[in-house]
């Protein structure tokens, strides 16, 4: 029983970055197929967050 409370916020947590990384998925823009170092700043800013949130949900 305990374990269980103890390992129910790192799944909450999870869950809530695999939420989070389909929304990124659906409504930012994709990078994939372009140089990152000719990026502006923000979309530099965005390639990070989304990688952020990517780890974050596998992890």
């Amino acid at each position: 029983m305990i374990y269980i409370f103890l390992n129910y916020p790192c799944t909450m947590k999870k869950k809530t970055f695999q939420l989070l990384a389909q929304f990124n998925k659906l409504f930012l823009p994709k990078y994939y197929k372009r140089d990152l170092n000719k990026l502006k700043g923000w979309e530099k800013a965005i390639v990070g967050y989304k990688y952020w949130v990517t780890i974050k949900s596998l992890g």
